[in-house]
């Protein structure tokens, strides 16, 4: 008989489930990995309250994942039994075009964590094509496998902060105060950044954001984001504008709120098939550069790991709940309220 792991489950949209499923096998050519963490990301929301994989259930999600090698199979040896590793969850080719010119991000041949189980659970597999690809990173002994999570979402904002070049003296502002506008503004400040500005619908993680080197917040849900942004740049705008939340009225704001020859950035994806309304004049008028963002090169996301296992990167302060994984449930809501900043998930350690 198998034996048995808990796992949580999404049987449907909002339908997440707390329960034991076989542990998986060690695969051929590759390993097993007893999860220590593994964080909450605001995709991950996304993905267990809508019909992400159309009908295609159950399924574990969870990409930000931390642990400990527990079995490597016959012949393996780049993986010993008891590192402690941070996969990156995109495992790219690193041979494609895109790859070579230094935008593997945009790989035509990734190994995608969507098409196989994801962290939420005590256990996961990883398969030849992952020890042969790599994208896995060791954990450093007395560093904690919570603050390592973190690598996964730093990595995109560490790479959107290189690309479109945050530097010395800079305004930025950041249209969402969640995990993601948190590392924003962490990063603005490490550049140089001489003003950063934080703006979001709910009070309640703005109020979280003293740590983080922002100078200004905005309550968008009482105050016009816009005329805002402008009265605290004497009417200038901002160099770099990012939208960093799943809204198309954040990606024409921030074409409002940068400044003539600024930058303005579309991070946070929106709901397929909703289009933004894009007033293209001002784009023309005010030479605005558009840049969209998404994921990290393959050099951004060792870069982001580097710096989140840092003790100088502030991972204390962003990770506000650590639960164990039978209260995923909760953990959702606590993040959809605002009341959480960051959840990092343990799927072996017990309820208290």
């Amino acid at each position: 008989m198998a034996e048995l792991m808990d796992a949580a489950l999404m049987y449907g949209p909002g339908d997440i489930r707390f329960e034991q499923v076989p542990r998986p096998e060690c695969p051929d050519g590759g390993f097993v990995l007893r999860v220590e963490a593994c964080g909450l990301c605001g995709s991950d929301i996304r993905n267990l309250t809508t019909d992400s994989r159309k009908g295609d259930y159950p399924f574990i999600y969870g990409h930000e994942v931390v642990g400990r090698v527990e079995e490597v199979a016959p012949g393996v040896d780049k993986y010993r039994v008891g590192d402690m590793i941070y996969v990156y969850p995109e495992a790219h080719c690193l041979k494609c075009e895109y790859c070579r010119a230094g935008q593997s991000n945009q790989c035509i041949d990734v190994e995608s964590y969507v098409t196989r189980p994801g962290g939420f659970a005590q256990y996961l597999s990883y398969t030849a094509k992952r020890v042969e690809r790599g994208a896995t990173f060791l954990v450093p002994e007395g560093v904690s496998a919570v603050h390592a999570s973190l690598a996964e979402p730093l990595s995109s904002t560490y790479a959107c902060a290189e690309n479109i070049d945050i530097k010395l003296g800079d305004t930025v502002a950041i249209l969402g105060a969640g995990p993601i506008g948190a590392f924003l503004s962490v990063l603005s400040r490490m550049r140089g950044a001489a003003k950063v500005i934080l703006i979001d619908i709910n009070q309640a993680r703005l109020d979280k954001s003293a740590p983080f080197g922002v100078d200004h917040t905005i309550d968008s849900s009482v105050l016009d984001a816009v005329d805002e942004v402008m009265r605290v740049t004497n009417g200038r705008g901002v160099d770099k504008a990012i939208s960093a939340n799943p809204t198309t009225i954040g990606q024409q704001q921030v074409l409002e709120m940068a400044r003539p020859g600024g930058t303005a950035v579309f991070f946070g994806g929106v709901p397929k098939g909703r289009l933004a309304q894009i007033d293209s004049n001002m784009v023309h008028y005010k030479s605005l550069w558009i840049y969209g963002h998404y994921g990290a090169s393959s050099m951004q996301v060792q870069k982001a790991f580097e710096l989140a296992i840092d003790p100088r990167f502030p991972a204390e302060k962003i990770i506000s709940h650590v639960l164990p994984l039978s209260k995923i449930n909760e953990a959702i809501e606590l993040t959809r309220t605002g009341e959480a900043l960051k959840v990092v998930l343990q799927p072996n350690q017990k309820e208290q």
